[in-house]
């Protein structure tokens, strides 16, 4: 009967090892750059990506951060999560929208090398935080600086909420919320150089 059990258990023990392996998620080889003049600078021979995938990352990081970006009542607000002079008006940020809704300026963006699972290239812009990070529109992720790269996982990649049309942010709804980044990883990732 001993054997019996200490088989099960060893069943068990390899199953959960299996299930927990199939969870990880994939990583992909990723860059960040401040501005897509930097991205064509690097790209070409030795480089991640193409001019045309710094083009199209550039212009998908644009448009991710016209529909994700977290949207303020006030100047004042955006500003105490983002810095001072890192935040415009709605219509500054996607030449539309209002001029009495705040968004963080798009600081970079985040390009990703999805080939592996036949997605092509990934893109996300970067807001600067008040304490000088980078961050994505949803504050899942922080890195340290904007430039570099690194692995990371193919969930950095992926659409954070729409706040396109939502009601902005007030001070009483960013302070319940417990700031900018209340859902942010809690250390700064770095990416390589």
């Amino acid at each position: 009967m001993p054997k019996r059990s200490t088989s099960v258990s060893l069943f068990l023990v390899g199953a959960a090892a299996f299930a927990l392996a199939g969870c990880r998620e994939d990583s992909v080889d990723a860059q960040a750059f401040p501005d897509l003049q930097s991205c064509l600078d690097a790209a070409g021979a030795g480089s991640l990506f193409s001019t045309e995938d710094c083009r199209q990352g550039f212009a998908a990081a644009e448009t991710l951060n016209a529909e994700t970006a977290p949207r303020y009542d006030s100047q004042e607000v955006c500003e105490a999560q983002y810095g001072e002079g890192n935040c415009v008006t709605e219509a500054q940020a996607t030449g539309g929208g209002s001029g009495g809704i705040f968004m963080p300026l798009l600081a970079g963006f985040l390009l990703g090398n999805m080939l592996g699972g036949g997605r092509g290239i990934g893109a996300q812009p970067l807001h600067r935080t008040a304490d000088g990070r980078f961050t994505n529109p949803a504050g899942t992720a922080t890195y340290a600086n904007n430039t570099g790269k690194g692995k990371l996982a193919s969930g950095a990649f992926a659409k954070g909420p729409t706040t396109l049309g939502k009601p902005p942010m007030t001070k009483a709804s960013a302070m319940s919320r417990g700031g900018f980044g209340a859902s942010a990883t809690s250390g700064a990732r770095s990416m390589g150089g």
